[in-house]
């Protein structure tokens, strides 16, 4: 618990502001990449990459992170389940009404996207565009509140967030279902964006019953179910450029298909969920907690992949006994190994050095998501 507090301290004094792992076009150097797509994935690397802080040095200035403050919702929402004080909530609605504030505008329902442009192997994408998984895990924020409130305007945010799910973003048709793009202006297909996507509309679906929503949720999770691995695994795409499979990817997919099949009850991917669970327990962690970026390789320790695994281990611990302990196991390290005393957690810990860049959402609030998580179910078990 001291360990929340410590990082809600941080958060309070730093206005919810960090840096992102992606944020390197905001440098006063982007200009000499004349928006090549190339140019601009080097100089992203290039910050990302430098062990060292040389974010002030390139004019990279710590701003606010609409997917950090949909973490942030959800582990405020999670602390005022357990505790019932008042400061819990009001942060809570806080983060939820300020993601209504800043939703991107022009598509047809409620979307979220980066406050910064970004380029990678996928393409380019300019700021604000929103992505099925930015708005897929807000949209599980505003259903939380929804749920815990009673407020019919979170409800309407997520009507209207499938909105842009089913109208906005392309699919992709297989043999075994369909694939729901990560961007709306092209066909992207990736794994965890589609059953980030799925589980939202199924969830939605639990609540609504509006029968679209289970029929695209349905098929896109019979596509990526299909895609599975023989050891349980999923590349983060079929396309050979995507042919990696690393911790807090996976950990989406396995959050994503239990919500589907919790929402809908329909067992059918249940054996897929095992099996992905299990290669997920057994691969990607060492005995004393410790997380591996890579299942097959250990290349260094991340933050993200440190938060995704407390919380989604904290998901799975109604079905196995062992995923708790396991929870407070990964908790216990990553608090002793990348937390500052100062309350915030490290970015990085390379074999030679810790980088200790304060990453907004990537460290921050998914950490707080994911330690009031771990409380609440050490406190009451949900």
């Amino acid at each position: 618990m001291n360990s929340i507090f410590k990082l809600d301290h941080w958060l309070d004094e730093h206005d919810f502001k960090g840096y992102e792992p992606f944020d390197g076009l905001t440098s006063y150097f982007r200009p000499i990449t004349f928006r090549n797509q190339l140019a601009e994935r080097f100089l992203i690397q290039l910050v990302l990459r430098c062990p060292f802080h040389i974010r002030p040095f390139l004019g990279i200035k710590p701003r606010l992170s609409i997917k950090g403050m949909g973490f942030l919702a959800h582990g405020y929402l999670r602390m005022w389940k357990v505790t019932q004080e008042f400061i819990w909530k009001k942060k809570a609605i806080y983060c939820l009404d300020w993601l209504i504030d800043n939703k991107t505008q022009g598509y047809s329902g409620a979307c979220w996207g980066n406050r910064f442009d970004h380029a990678s192997r996928g393409g380019q994408l300019p700021k604000f565009v929103p992505t099925l998984v930015w708005t897929s895990l807000i949209g599980q924020a505003f259903l939380d509140g929804y749920e815990l409130f009673g407020d019919e305007r979170y409800l309407e945010v997520v009507r209207s967030s499938c909105e842009f799910v089913l109208k906005d973003l392309p699919r992709e048709k297989y043999n075994k279902g369909l694939c729901i793009s990560y961007v709306p202006f092209k066909k992207q297909i990736i794994h965890n964006s589609n059953m980030l996507g799925s589980a939202l509309l199924s969830r939605t679906y639990s609540i609504i019953r509006r029968k679209e929503l289970i029929d695209v949720a349905r098929e896109a999770m019979s596509y990526s179910c299909d895609c599975q691995l023989p050891n349980g695994a999923w590349y983060y795409g079929e396309a050979d450029t995507y042919h990696w499979i690393d911790n807090w990817h996976t950990a989406y997919n396995l959050d994503s298909l239990r919500c589907y099949i919790i929402s809908t009850g329909d067992k059918e991917f249940l054996p897929n969920l095992k099996k992905g669970y299990s290669f997920y327990k057994t691969h990607f962690f060492e005995k004393n907690g410790k997380p591996k970026y890579y299942f097959n390789k250990f290349y260094l320790v991340d933050i993200q992949c440190a938060s995704q695994a407390i919380d989604t281990f904290c998901f799975f611990s109604r079905d196995d006994p062992e995923a708790l302990p396991l929870a407070m196991k990964v908790a216990r390290w990553t608090i002793a190994n990348m937390q500052d005393k100062s309350g915030y957690f490290y970015f990085r810990k390379l074999k030679w050095k810790t980088v200790k860049i304060p990453m907004l959402h990537w460290g921050q609030a998914t950490m707080f998501s994911a330690l009031s998580h771990l409380y609440s179910k050490m406190l009451i078990g949900e």
